[in-house]
């Protein structure tokens, strides 16, 4: 079985992601996270944004696995923290936007997908990577709304970043996000759509199950 979910940054597909699977016993594949890997390596590696040949070759031999306690693995090393940095978080739009770097993480998450009950969240999910999904969502909540949440999340994890800086970073990567040349974010008519400015994320969990479970 395999759960798809699209959205934009903040709206809440992470903490959805993480709840559906544990409830419905799925393996939780954090999709944005393999583009923070490539972007943590490139970093690594003292590559800016302008060297594509050498993080497109950086994508070609990434290794990037998930466990069930929603860690993630770079190469073999822990990197769950690493990944959400204020460096990492500033260049990861650009990367995932290079053409063939996207191609590379789609495969590597297409393997990931394929080998187990998955729930998958991302940008393009529902489009690119498993448009056959059984179950495919788009989370959505306003700009000021996923400003908020991402603040606060990051005060929880000690993560230096201002709600200005938080605000206008979301607002950069929502034009990336929509404006990429494979992979964007865009609503489908076989999606189903929730707003949840306004709701608490046990009702939106509760929401998605009760689809699932109708379905």
């Amino acid at each position: 079985m395999i759960v798809a979910i699209d959205g934009p940054a903040g709206s809440g597909k992470g903490t959805i992601a993480s709840i559906l699977s544990k409830r419905l016993n799925l393996v939780n594949i954090d999709t944005g996270a393999t583009y923070r890997c490539v972007a943590l390596k490139a970093l690594r590696n003292n590559l800016k944004v302008e060297n594509k040949e050498e993080i497109i070759k950086l994508s070609n031999n990434i290794d990037v696995k998930f466990d069930l306690n929603n860690n993630v693995y770079l190469d073999g090393e822990d990197v769950t923290k690493e990944i959400r940095s204020k460096e990492v978080t500033q260049i990861v739009s650009p990367i995932s936007s290079i053409v063939e770097v996207r191609k590379n993480m789609v495969d590597l998450q297409r393997r990931l997908g394929n080998s187990n009950n998955v729930v998958m969240e991302g940008r393009d999910i529902t489009t690119v990577v498993f448009p056959n999904a059984d179950y495919k969502f788009y989370l959505d909540a306003t700009l000021e709304e996923r400003a908020k949440r991402r603040y606060k999340e990051y005060q929880e994890k000690n993560i230096d970043m201002t709600y200005d800086e938080i605000y206008e970073n979301i607002k950069s990567r929502d034009y990336n996000d929509s404006h990429k040349e494979i992979g964007s974010l865009m609503r489908t008519d076989d999606q189903v759509y929730i707003d949840s400015t306004n709701m608490k994320i046990d009702e939106v969990a509760n929401k998605f199950i009760e689809i699932i479970n109708n379905n």
